[in-house]
């Protein structure tokens, strides 16, 4: 599927359980293996993430579940920013993190 990385920017993202996240400020590409890796939102909701106040988010781009007039992500529970701040390599669907930003 193409998808105009444009379409993107001020979509607002949800999680598959209803949950708003924030609004789309940024898309992180991997140009080497061709393609989105990540999503930063700003403002984001303090019952998704708990981050420091003026931080966002990268939302890993595998946690996207669908794209349409909004922006759906499999439903994370909240956690501290201390805990996401850091996002592991390798550890798969599993052990990904968002990353504060």
């Amino acid at each position: 599927m193409e998808l105009e990385l444009s379409s993107l920017y001020g979509q607002d993202l949800y999680t598959d359980r209803g949950i708003y996240v924030g609004k789309i400020e940024d898309v992180s590409v991997d140009i080497k293996e061709k393609r989105i890796s990540g999503l930063a939102v700003r403002n984001v909701n303090p019952n998704a993430f708990e981050v420091s106040k003026d931080k966002g988010v990268i939302i890993p781009y595998r946690w996207v579940t669908a794209i349409g007039d909004v922006v759906l992500i499999k439903h994370v529970k909240r956690r501290r920013a201390d805990v996401v701040a850091k996002e592991e390599e390798g550890e798969g669907e599993g052990g990904e993190k968002a990353v504060e930003i």
